[in-house]
Order: C-alpha cells, then sequence, then structure tokens
C-alpha cells in the first residue's frame, strides 16, 4: 500500500486528489495540508511514502515544505512529488534541488498521475513531458561543467547513469545492457553514494549539468 500525504491550499483541490488516490486499490491518503510547515509535520507523523506537494502556498510554502522533509534525516524513505499549474523551469529546479523526486503540473492527466505516485514511490524520478528540455538547458550553464565529478564511477555505472539521464527506466536499462534487475540496481545505489546524490533526479541532473549526457 503506497501512502500518500497532499499538501495543497485549496480544499476542493485535496478533495479532487484525495478521490483520485482513495480509489486505487493500492494508494491510501494518510493526511492533508494546507501549506509546507503543516506537510512537513505531517510527514513526521504519519510517515507517508509520497507527498504531493505544491508550490505556491501562504505562509511556509511548498520549497520550504521540501527542504524540511528532505532535511530530516527521519524521513529519508519520503518521496516528494510536485504538483502545481506554474509550467515554469524555476519551480521544477529549485523543487528537485531541494529534494523532491518529481515534476507534474496539475492539468496532467489523473491516470498519468497515478503513474506519477507510482514511479516516484518505487525510487525513480519523474518530469514534467516537455520540461525536461528546457531544464537541461538550465542546468548546463557555461563555466558550470565539471568532468572529473563522474571519474569515481565505473566505466559500467557511468552507462547506467547516463541511460537513465535519457529517461529509461531500471527494466528498460536491463534490457538494454543485457544485465539482470539486481544489477542494475546496484549500479544505481553505488552512482547515487559515489556522487552523494539523494535520488535519481538528482543523478539525472548531475548526468547533464556536468557533460556525461548531453542535451538532444
Amino acid at each position: 500500500m503506497i501512502k500518500v500525504l497532499i499538501a495543497d491550499d485549496q480544499a476542493l483541490v485535496r478533495g479532487g486528489f484525495r478521490v483520485l488516490v482513495d480509489s486505487e486499490p493500492d494508494m491510501a491518503v494518510v493526511g492533508e495540508a494546507g501549506d509546507g510547515g503543516t506537510a512537513a509535520a505531517l510527514a513526521r507523523e504519519t510517515r507517508p511514502d509520497v507527498v504531493l506537494m505544491d508550490v505556491q502556498m501562504p505562509g511556509v510554502d511548498g520549497l520550504e515544505g521540501i527542504r524540511r522533509i528532505a532535511g530530516d534525516p527521519e524521513l529519508s524513505g519520503v518521496r516528494i512529488l510536485i504538483l502545481t499549474t506554474f509550467d515554469e523551469d524555476e519551480y521544477a529546479i529549485k523543487g528537485l534541488a531541494a529534494g523532491a523526486s518529481g515534476f507534474l503540473l496539475k492539468n496532467t492527466d489523473p491516470a498519468q498521475l497515478l503513474h506519477g505516485i507510482r514511479v516516484v514511490a518505487g525510487g525513480e524520478e519523474l518530469l514534467s513531458p516537455g520540461l525536461t528540455r528546457r531544464l537541461i538547458a538550465r542546468m548546463t550553464k557555461p563555466g558550470a561543467v565539471d568532468h572529473t565529478v563522474f571519474d569515481q564511477l565505473t566505466t559500467r555505472e557511468r552507462e547506467v547513469v547516463a541511460l537513465a539521464a535519457q529517461g529509461l527506466s531500471n527494466e528498460e536499462i536491463t534490457r538494454q545492457l543485457v544485465i539482470s534487475p539486481a544489477t542494475t540496481k546496484t549500479h544505481i545505489s553505488r552512482a547515487l553514494a559515489k556522487l552523494g546524490a539523494r535520488d535519481r533526479a538528482q543523478l539525472v541532473a548531475l548526468a547533464y549539468q556536468h557533460g556525461l549526457v548531453q542535451p538532444g
């Protein structure tokens, strides 16, 4: 059962998400919050698997809520999926930097949202369609590239990270490299540890930012 916490300042929006999530046999809403501070407090109380976090909320906003959750060692297993009506790059970049594992717009198809919750709960990253290219352009600023970042990775670990950065899932990486699913997970885990990345979203950002994968 995937436990979901919903953070949005609009009660009607929270209610809609609750009905959608609770309609799934493998999901359950464990709490609702109207701001980022309440979301962080409820996360400590309910220990959700995924937090659906709005960005712009009065008082403590979603970005600060993400920072509080991601910065709490006791909540290391909590994944955060940003949901916003603002299709602006800065929210995705700041959200991922703060510790979110994914980014979707509120007008996303319900089936895609449910899929997104499952993907993030499974430890993978998720970016809104159409957003990835612009994020890559913002992350690969001249002068910011450090090709030595990946020197500590083995050749195979680099291959796996590069494929993950291109949007391949663990299953697709496994098929392409003709290795076992367990081996793929091991390579991802080791790359995360060596690079100090919190999750796959940050791993993907590093891959583009420092030239392991080229935009386009």
